[in-house]
């Protein structure tokens, strides 16, 4: 975890967006049932999700390189010249209309229009491991 945190927190040019960095990616790692600015926070030791939000909204930072290290790690540990991209569209249903993107839609987990969201996860398998959800929400990379 050390060297995946290390190639990318230059990114990140001051102290305080860095730690954040790091804290956000520790929590989204981590098995914690829900993450969300709240429990992301609280996971990072703070109080509010006031840094996390921060970190997200007003920071200056490159996703794009970021998203480029993050890549280049797992072609360097896990690629492979057959190795594939896993699509998959998932449909959490809803009841109420106060999460984001609600809307009546198809869903394959419903098998028919209901009211959901709909979530695209990606994963990536060769022979040498895997790159893939953990509880549909967190990565983790596992050699096989």
């Amino acid at each position: 975890m050390d060297d995946l945190l290390a190639r990318f927190a230059h990114r990140f040019g001051c102290a305080e967006p860095r730690r954040q960095a790091l804290s956000y990616l520790v929590g989204l790692l981590s098995p914690l049932a829900s993450k969300n600015g709240w429990t992301l926070a609280e996971a990072a030791g703070d109080t509010t999700p006031d840094r996390m939000q921060r970190l997200l909204n007003r920071s200056a930072w490159d996703p794009d390189a970021v998203r480029n290290e993050l890549f280049a790690y797992v072609v360097e540990h896990l690629g492979d010249d057959d190795g594939v991209l896993i699509v998959d569209e998932t449909g959490f249903l809803k009841k109420g209309i106060k999460s984001a993107g609600v809307q009546r839609q198809y869903s394959g987990t419903a098998g028919r229009t209901e009211n959901c969201q709909l979530g695209v996860f990606l994963a990536y398998a060769s022979l040498r491991g895997r790159l893939a959800p953990s509880g549909r929400r967190a990565w983790r990379v596992r050699p096989d």
